[in-house]
């Protein structure tokens, strides 16, 4: 059987557009001579479509579209992920389902089993859970087909499993020779491997082979990586396809092995991540080209290099805003970072702005001892002049703040927080150098300067926080691992800084709140997938 893997890029609610792609690339298989055609979950309407699913004319759009889709299935199976209507009077009214059509029209429909309520997902808001089981026979062969979380039920991927049913041992109890896995599964650094092994420990286990077919591209917060791929009953990788590309994949069941496979670099997945969530959230946002702030750091120096990747450099416009505390070093390094990605500059100096804000102030506050409130004015005008930018040029800004600092908000509401999307939101500090060594247009001297806002004379980072990679270690320990502050001195930190730190996280969640949309991309991001309140007590 020729099985036709088929990576698609939607854009959420855009159910005309997604189709036509769809059935475009149905005509490609078929030039292809595929038996089956797999699109991913959701692929008619985009994932995750969230609150688009309470409008009722998304399921009659959606309905018309998968008639129309059907109709292209006259010599070739598709199998494509939709919203189906739940005629029952009691329950959510929508199921997410796998639709199978055959010679022209609907042949079956199955719905998803399990539906995640962790982590960035909701869907127990939207979905009734499928409660029946069936098979497609289709070439001779037993086929049971699943929904992306239908086949994450192996306890040893969770602490406590989530689930008490397991569709996949339903599936195999009816006699299943071939799972079908249609996802939406987003990225995060770390994740190929794990369902990689879940797969192919899900095949061996069962003596079957299991296909899957994985959504790519971005979709505001969340990336999808793609990376379809086969496995064999004997859990050996038959296939796989690119990381955040779209496109079809030809695969054959009988295939042998694949053989010298070279396992993907980390980094590498992570830079190809960013790129393809920055390239995709300006786009599907309707914008063009992008402005950031360069400050001659190494945070600004990285989302202009990712920016520059995602969009081309004349598209990726750098401002330098230095103030009397910005060092001659700090904008040489802007300087030769823009010549070296060959991107246009403007330099506004800020100075006299500061002055003017300084002197309105003091009739506020008289002769008070200056603080953060004057370093942080800086940070404000600046996002100021970038909106301003935004605004009458329609530049979309990109903020520059990392993980690490979000974390303890060190960064200034209004300020370096300012723009549309926050391109290395959930990158931690020790990431971002180890990514940014990765791009040879990243001045040398950015790499090893100590890091600095320049709000003040002779500033420097670890003057306010801990080295930061006590800081990252203390921050993924509580944040993306859920331990207690004593496991995390267990661990071997300081007591008297995990104390600190973790006071910092709480105290900063109003900041978190109102910052701009962030890429995820690790298994635990502040945003949609960390809802803390704001006033509260621990």
């Amino acid at each position: 059987m020729k099985l036709i893997l088929a990576q698609i890029n939607p854009l959420v609610g855009d159910i005309e557009g997604n189709t036509k792609k769809i059935i475009r690339l149905i005509h490609q298989a078929r030039k292809k001579q595929g038996d089956l055609v797999i699109f991913p979950e959701m692929a008619v309407l985009g994932y995750p479509p969230r609150d688009l699913l309470e409008l009722p004319l998304i399921l009659e759009k959606s309905q018309k579209a998968i008639e129309q889709i059907a109709k292209e299935s006259t010599d070739l199976a598709v199998l494509v992920g939709c919203i189906a209507p739940n005629p029952d009077r009691v329950g959510k009214t929508l199921y997410n389902a796998a639709y199978w059509l055959e010679e022209g029209k609907i042949r079956q429909i199955l719905h998803k089993s399990l539906l995640p309520f962790y982590d960035v997902f909701d869907e127990t808001r939207y979905f009734e859970s499928g409660t029946r089981w069936e098979t497609v026979d289709f070439g001779g062969m037993t086929i049971g087909v699943s929904v992306c979380e239908d086949i994450w039920t192996d306890p040893s991927l969770w602490k406590r499993p989530f689930y008490q049913v397991d569709p996949v041992a339903q599936l195999v109890g009816l006699g299943s020779k071939v799972l079908i896995n249609i996802s939406a599964s987003p990225y995060c650094m770390g994740k190929y491997q794990q369902r990689r092994q879940m797969l192919e420990k899900l095949a061996r286990q069962n003596q079957v082979a299991v296909v899957y077919v994985n959504q790519v591209g971005g979709n505001d917060e969340l990336i999808f990586d793609g990376g379809s791929m086969v496995v064999d009953s004997q859990g050996d990788l038959v296939a796989r396809a690119p990381f955040f590309k779209e496109g079809l994949t030809v695969v054959d069941l009988q295939n042998k092995p694949l053989q010298n496979y070279k396992e993907p670099d980390e980094l590498d997945l992570l830079a190809q991540a960013l790129i393809c969530g920055l390239k995709d959230y300006v786009r599907k946002c309707g914008f063009k080209k992008a402005a950031l702030g360069l400050s001659g750091g190494i945070d600004s120096a990285l989302v202009a290099a990712l920016a520059v990747k995602a969009l081309g450099s004349q598209n990726v416009l750098g401002l330098l805003l230095p103030s009397r505390y910005t060092s001659r070093e700090s904008i040489r390094d802007a300087l030769a970072l823009a010549k070296n990605l060959k991107i246009k500059t403007k330099i506004i100096p800020i100075h006299d702005i500061h002055l003017a804000y300084e002197k309105k102030i003091r009739k506020i506050f008289g002769n008070k001892k200056q603080d953060a409130t004057e370093e942080n004015i800086q940070a404000r005008i600046r996002g100021n002049l970038l909106m301003a930018l935004s605004n009458k040029e329609g530049y979309l800004v990109l903020s520059t703040g990392n993980k690490s600092e979000l974390a303890v908000g060190y960064c200034t509401l209004y300020g370096d927080m300012s723009g549309g999307l926050s391109v290395i939101a959930d990158v931690p500090k020790t990431d971002v150098y180890e990514l940014s060594r990765r791009f040879k247009s990243i001045p040398s001297t950015i790499l090893t300067k100590a890091p600095t806002a320049e709000l003040k004379l002779n500033q420097k980072d670890q003057d306010i926080l801990p080295p930061y990679e006590v800081l990252d270690g203390i921050i993924k320990a509580y944040v993306e691992e859920l331990k207690s502050p004593e496991e995390i001195v267990s661990a071997g930190f300081d007591k008297k800084t995990v104390a600190q730190v973790l006071a910092m996280i709480h105290r900063n969640e109003y900041k978190r709140r109102q910052a701009a949309p962030g890429l995820k991309v690790t298994s635990k991001a502040f945003g949609m997938g960390r809802r803390f309140p704001i006033a509260c007590r621990l």
